[in-house]
């Protein structure tokens, strides 16, 4: 028992340095695409893509790593895009300064929420999550910095740190992609740390974590309040790619949106959402000229994709064949 063991052991290191190396090869591939992506598409297009798969990577970091499934992520996403695009237009604020701002709101809205939600599990915790967005809603729909069914227009890129002209698009395009790399590193050192590995425990088994001595609240609403920022990054940064901020990114139809895309890549990893969420924004993109609703085509996709592929497109790539032979069946 012990040799097969210690065997067992010994494949699986030999695995990770293949694994690893595998990993940012593929990694690598995906920033040289992306910095060379404007010559080929279109920038509001990509731009958009990294907004939501940031967006869609920020939601991942609750569900997918702490088991929470939130209803209310859009209060964060729009929520920010409202106070970055208020602080940019009326206070004539630099966009980073700007989109700081949304993030440090979305922060302060996760930590009301997440303190409330917290108190209960599994359905009723996504329930809270779902009534407390809801009056987030109606708050933007009521306020007057809002502009509430108008919703802010003309929103002024800027300049970036002062000299960067964010109307020139390529420059806008590799700010987005800046932020977007840095949300990802964020993530990725967030779920790596041993914070990060406490809340992998939660997820597996709550009781178990809190027989250890853990203060499991405390870290639900850490990470509760570290996803609600990062989903303001996203928010704040797309107010400033279409220069408006408006309902539609505070709506309920939102959070279910960013739930389809991360569901979609799947859960729990990485590059999931973002191949989801990638899915998802080109579907709108191609299909909203057609005559068929896209709402039917994303659901279409979406039910084949629950039916075929289980853990999500990414998810069954790490656990088929392939996936084990290159070592990704672990990898988060």
């Amino acid at each position: 028992m012990s040799h097969t063991t210690h065997t067992t052991t010994d494949i699986r290191n030999e695995k990770a340095p293949a694994a690893s190396f595998t990993y940012a090869a593929f990694l690598l591939a995906g920033l040289a695409f992306l910095l060379v992506a404007p010559m080929f598409f279109y920038p509001i297009f990509l731009m958009k893509l990294l907004c939501f798969a940031l967006f869609a990577c920020a939601f991942n970091l609750l569900l997918g790593y702490t088991g929470l499934l939130s209803f209310g992520h859009a209060t964060f996403f729009g929520g920010a895009a409202y106070f970055t695009a208020h602080a940019v237009k009326e206070w004539g604020w630099t966009p980073e300064l700007g989109v700081l701002l949304g993030v440090a709101g979305a922060a302060v809205l996760g930590l009301v929420m997440g303190f409330v939600a917290i108190r209960r599990q599994g359905i009723y915790f996504a329930m809270i999550t779902l009534a407390l967005s809801q009056m987030f809603f109606f708050f933007c729909l009521q306020a007057e910095f809002t502009r509430g069914e108008d919703g802010i227009q003309q929103v002024p890129r800027g300049h970036l740190f002062g000299f960067i002209d964010l109307n020139v698009a390529t420059n806008m395009y590799y700010f987005v992609l800046a932020v977007f790399i840095i949300g990802l590193v964020v993530i990725w050192r967030f779920v790596n740390s041993p914070f990060g590995m406490i809340l992998k425990s939660i997820r597996e088994n709550e009781a178990r974590a809190t027989s250890l001595g853990y203060s499991v609240a405390h870290y639900k609403l850490g990470a509760f309040v570290m996803s609600a920022a990062l989903a303001g990054l996203a928010g704040g940064v797309k107010s400033l790619v279409f220069q408006f901020a408006t309902l539609t990114d505070v709506t309920w139809q939102m959070s279910g949106e960013v739930i389809l895309m991360t569901l979609l890549g799947g859960i729990g990893t990485l590059i999931g959402p973002i191949f989801g969420a990638g899915l998802v924004v080109t579907l709108q993109n191609y299909l909203a000229t057609s005559d068929f609703p896209v709402t039917i085509i994303t659901g279409v996709v979406f039910m084949v994709c629950v039916l075929v592929f289980r853990r999500g497109i990414i998810g069954e790539f790490y656990a088929s064949r392939l996936g084990r032979r290159l070592g990704f069946e672990h990898r988060q």
